[in-house]
């Protein structure tokens, strides 16, 4: 056997490692997660505790890294599977790794740990994120919240979901950083403040495509109430059911396809009610946050923008 070599490696001008973590065995009571920052255990997870309980060894049982919370409890970083696992064969106490970490770095370690050799999705990620503060997780949420997004935090099934709910958290954050916040809160309201709003109108694919549109059409995405009015008379559901029964004839980009059916329709409204293309304006060097007006359901007059998020 040969022992740990050096030989080839240059050592760092510097070293941040923090405080040395401390090994002990804890009692599987005292060790509980943050339900805001991860997703439920289901589906996949589900099974993977039960291979886990079915073949368990402690030779393959790595530790439990664990951060120190008031009252004697600790948050699990990793190892929330394994131990559940633990537990469910009758185990009360299992080895941990315990490092004093703050919220920023508990995400960090979170990602560093789950985010390439686990399957943690998107979505756990960003929430993860917002209960750390991470500034562009937040930076999403509070797009999403003034739109009306709800951003669920685990897969749920489009036959289980609400209007206005959405996993496409990935493209949310594409579509912010290509196309900015003002783009994306509105092509985001043509859906939550118009007839759109139904389970499954929010796929990456839709949001995409909006953002598109508008993002190419500053004088479209800023015509307020009468956006909305149009994209009343248009049901995106259905352009985006045709888009897909066309990409299985032909070969094409997914996204650019149903925005082209989308100016289509867009046209195509603004002609039956002999509205004109609103004029072309320059932005302003910095534009203020969009606010488009929300109809009243009851009377039809117009009302502030709500700021406050979903829970």
């Amino acid at each position: 056997m040969k022992a740990i070599s050096v030989e080839g490696y240059d050592r760092p001008d510097s070293v941040s490692a923090g405080q040395p973590p401390v090994l002990q065995w804890l009692a599987i009571s005292d060790l509980v997660m943050d339900p805001s920052s991860r997703n439920p255990m289901r589906g996949k997870a589900r099974r993977d505790v039960r291979e886990i309980a079915r073949n368990f060894s402690w030779a393959f049982f790595a530790t439990v890294v664990v951060t120190p919370l008031q009252g004697g409890k600790f948050a699990i970083i990793d190892g929330r599977r394994r131990t559940t696992a633990a537990a469910v064969i009758g185990l009360d106490k299992v080895p941990c790794q315990i490092v004093n970490a703050t919220p920023e770095e508990q995400l960090v370690a979170f990602r560093a740990i789950n985010g390439s050799g686990a399957t943690v999705s998107r979505m756990a990620l960003h929430a993860a994120g917002v209960v750390a503060s991470d500034p562009w997780s937040v930076q999403v949420a509070e797009a999403c919240a003034r739109a009306e997004v709800e951003l669920l935090r685990y897969p749920v099934p489009v036959e289980r979901q609400t209007g206005g709910q959405t996993m496409a958290v990935g493209a949310i954050a594409r579509c912010l950083k290509r196309h900015g916040e003002e783009t994306l809160i509105t092509a985001l309201q043509c859906v939550t403040q118009t007839t759109n709003n139904k389970p499954g109108a929010l796929s990456a694919r839709m949001i995409k495509a909006l953002c598109e549109v508008l993002g190419s059409d500053h004088a479209l995405r800023d015509s307020g109430l009468q956006l909305l009015e149009t994209f009343d008379e248009i049901d995106l559901l259905g352009l985006a059911e045709a888009t897909a029964v066309e990409l299985g004839q032909i070969k094409g980009n997914a996204a650019q396809a149903l925005a082209n059916r989308i100016r289509a329709e867009v046209a195509r409204c603004r002609r039956a009610a002999r509205i004109p293309s609103p004029q072309r304006k320059l932005l302003p060097a910095r534009p203020t946050p969009v606010t488009l007006p929300i109809r009243n359901a009851v009377s039809g007059n117009a009302g502030p923008q709500p700021r406050s998020q979903k829970s």
